[in-house]
C-alpha cells in the first residue's frame, strides 16, 4: 500500500520538474522572442482570406507581411476589388500601386464537335483519372478531355463547362491564382495579362493532314501566321506555332488572318478564353 508520504513526494517531484521546465520554457521565449509588427494582423484581416497564392505569396498572412515590408503593392491580390485595396493602402499610408490583370488562357478549342473519340472512356468522372488509364479517348491526344477538373479546383466558379465540353474561363471572377493550370493533367491552361491579344488555341503536335484530321480547328503547321506576324514574333516549334511573348509589343491581327483552321486567335478585351463557344452563342456573354 502507498504511504501518504510517498504521494506527497511523488507529486513534490512532479511540481519540481514542472516548475524547472517553466522556468527553462520562459526563459527560452524570452530568449528567441520576435517582435511582430502589429500591422500584420490589421492587414491580414482587411484581406479576402482566400489563401490562394495568386499574389505569388504563400497565403494571405505572407501577402501582408510583404505588403508591409514594401516588397508587394495591395494592388497585387488578385482576388481584391479596388475598394478593398485602398482600404489596405489607406491603412498602412501606402500608394495600392497597379498591376497588369492576368487570367487563364484555355489552349485548346477542341470540343466534342469538332475533335472526335476513338475510344469510349467509363470511369472515374475526371480528367486526370482518363489521361492516366486511357489518354482519355480522344483522337487528339493533346485536346482537353472535358471532365471538368479545372472548373472542381477553381475556389472562385470562375470556369464552367460549356455545350461541347470546354471549360470557359470569365476574366471578371478569374483570380489567376493557378489552381486549374496544376489540375489539368494535359497542361491547357496557361495564366497570361488580359491584355495579350494573341493566343495559339492548340497542343497538337501533328501537321497537315494528319493534325485536322483529330481536331478540325487544329495547328496544321502551314506557317501562315509566322509569315504574316511581326519577324521573330511566331515560329513553328515541333510543328505547333509558338509565340515569344518577351515580344508582346509586335503584336498584331494580321497574324490569324490566313490561318486556315482558326487555331490561333486575336483576344479583343475581356473576352472568355473559348472563343469557339462564344462565336456559337454557347455559354456566357463576353464582357
Amino acid at each position: 500500500m502507498i504511504s501518504p508520504g510517498e504521494v506527497l513526494g511523488s507529486v513534490g517531484i512532479l511540481g519540481g520538474v514542472a516548475t524547472v521546465f517553466g522556468t527553462l520554457i520562459s526563459l527560452a521565449n524570452k530568449r528567441f522572442w520576435v517582435w511582430e509588427d502589429p500591422r500584420i494582423d490589421g492587414v491580414r484581416e482587411l484581406l479576402p482570406g482566400a489563401d490562394c497564392g495568386a499574389c505569388g505569396q504563400a497565403g494571405c498572412r505572407a501577402f501582408a507581411e510583404a505588403v508591409i515590408s514594401g516588397s508587394v503593392t495591395p494592388a497585387e491580390c488578385t482576388v481584391m476589388g479596388e475598394d478593398e485595396r485602398t482600404d489596405v493602402a489607406a491603412y498602412l499610408g501606402v500608394d495600392a500601386g497597379e498591376v497588369d490583370r492576368r487570367v487563364a488562357r484555355l489552349l485548346c478549342a477542341g470540343g466534342r464537335d469538332v475533335a472526335p473519340y476513338k475510344a469510349a472512356y467509363h470511369g472515374i468522372e475526371s480528367c486526370a483519372a482518363a489521361a492516366a488509364v486511357t489518354g482519355g479517348g480522344k483522337s487528339c491526344p493533346w485536346g482537353c478531355l472535358g471532365y471538368a477538373d479545372c472548373a472542381v479546383s477553381c475556389d472562385f466558379d470562375a470556369i464552367t463547362m460549356n455545350a461541347v465540353g470546354l471549360p470557359v474561363v470569365d476574366v471578371e471572377l478569374c483570380t489567376a491564382c493557378g489552381d486549374c493550370v496544376e489540375a489539368c493533367p494535359l497542361g491547357l491552361f496557361e495564366i497570361m495579362p488580359l491584355d495579350t491579344h494573341l493566343v495559339v488555341q492548340c497542343k497538337n503536335l501533328l501537321q497537315g493532314d494528319a493534325a485536322e484530321a483529330v481536331c478540325s480547328v487544329a495547328c496544321n503547321a502551314c506557317g501562315r501566321c509566322v509569315q504574316d506576324a511581326e519577324a521573330g514574333l511566331i515560329t513553328m516549334v515541333s510543328g505547333l506555332a509558338t509565340i515569344d511573348y518577351e515580344k508582346i509589343e509586335l503584336e498584331n491581327p494580321k497574324a490569324v488572318e490566313r490561318c486556315p483552321t482558326g487555331a490561333i486567335v486575336w483576344l479583343e478585351g475581356e473576352q472568355f478564353s473559348d472563343l469557339r463557344s462564344l462565336a456559337a452563342g454557347v455559354g456566357s456573354e463576353a464582357a
